[in-house]
């Protein structure tokens, strides 16, 4: 998906979003751009999720609200961010209520908060810009979405080890088959709904899924 146009209603409110963002990364570490150009291009990665996103979503670690909150501001969907540094909580706090976004922000970590009644099995998308394995981010994703939803994983190169092991944790989870949408250069979307219940023991501890990631 390309930005919105000047003239777009959305396009004010990522305008916004931009130099709150780097207000705040002056103050706090959110994100390793400093200038508004770096973090428009963020923006615009994070906007290549928003064909796939419906109904209310989730992000795990959230950082300084990418994709999160650019994808609330065009899908005009609520949002919960999960975030476990307290700093950038608040800044993600902050920045929904300074664009008016339906949504919370939940300080923890998504081991944790994915056995929370509250919010297990709860929504239709879930996002992680997490740097970890594609496996462990399923881990922390699946948990959190009801039966029918879909985790949409924002990666760069795979190799093939990574995608066999995600591809065998994907049904271990709940998970169906495994979608790639090539984006370009190594980046690439990968799509995985939900078809069953997560198995309770699912996320494992804090911690497990990055040091044992499933199947890897």
């Amino acid at each position: 998906m390309t930005p919105p146009s000047a003239q777009h209603p959305a396009r004010a409110r990522l305008d916004a979003y931009v130099e709150l963002l780097l207000e705040a990364n002056r103050r706090v570490n959110l994100t390793a751009a400093r200038t508004p150009e770096a973090i428009w291009e963020h923006v615009e990665d994070s906007l290549t999720v928003a064909p796939f996103v419906r109904g209310e979503l989730v992000d795990v670690g959230s950082g300084g609200g990418l994709p999160a909150i650019p994808l609330a501001i065009v899908c005009g969907v609520p949002v919960t961010m999960i975030e476990a540094v307290a700093k950038k909580a608040a800044f993600l706090r902050a920045a929904l209520s300074e664009l008016g976004l339906a949504g919370e922000v939940v300080v923890g970590r998504a081991e944790s908060v994915g056995h929370d009644p509250a919010y297990r099995e709860r929504f239709e998308t879930a996002t992680a810009r997490a740097v970890s394995t594609a496996p462990t981010v399923l881990e922390l994703t699946l948990p959190l979405l009801r039966v029918g939803g879909r985790a949409v994983l924002q990666r760069g190169r795979l190799d093939e080890a990574e995608r066999r092991a995600l591809e065998a944790a994907a049904p271990m989870l709940g998970g169906g088959a495994v979608e790639e949408h090539l984006l370009g250069g190594e980046r690439r979307l990968l799509v995985i709904e939900k078809r069953t219940a997560t198995p309770v023991r699912f996320p494992r501890r804090v911690g497990v899924p990055e040091k044992r990631p499933l199947c890897l």
